[in-house]
């Protein structure tokens, strides 16, 4: 789950990062304004990839999907961005779980059925 998640933030950094001069040109909001809050989040996002392995990592994760969906409100087009990371957060700890209790079951399965073998 670790794996997926942190790869999904990484890639999402990337794009805060670079919404920045988007807001500064497009949107015409002041640089003293836009570059603390995408860089805060392009940060914040890299924090979060670096805390996976404990719950506080996630906690700050879905903060950032909560803070891309909002710059919807500046860049339209960031609704569109801040959702699809939102749903691929969502997709890489739903589906990390279900591979990691896969993986348990195997290795539970796997040591179960372990018996001597005998050569002849």
């Amino acid at each position: 789950m670790r794996s997926l998640a942190s790869i999904v933030l990484a890639f999402e950094s990337v794009v805060l990062a670079l919404v920045t001069p988007v807001m500064i040109s497009v949107a015409d909001i002041r640089p003293a304004v836009a570059v603390p809050v995408c860089l805060g989040l392009f940060a914040l996002a890299l924090v979060a990839a670096g805390l996976l392995r404990f719950r506080a990592g996630y906690v700050l994760g879905s903060l950032v999907q909560v803070g891309a969906v909002g710059l919807g409100f500046v860049v339209p087009v960031m609704f569109v961005l801040g959702v699809a990371f939102a749903a691929f957060w969502v997709a890489a700890i739903v589906l990390g779980r279900r591979i990691e209790e896969a993986k348990k079951a195997q290795e539970q399965l796997g040591s179960a059925g372990q018996t001597p073998s005998r050569e002849s």
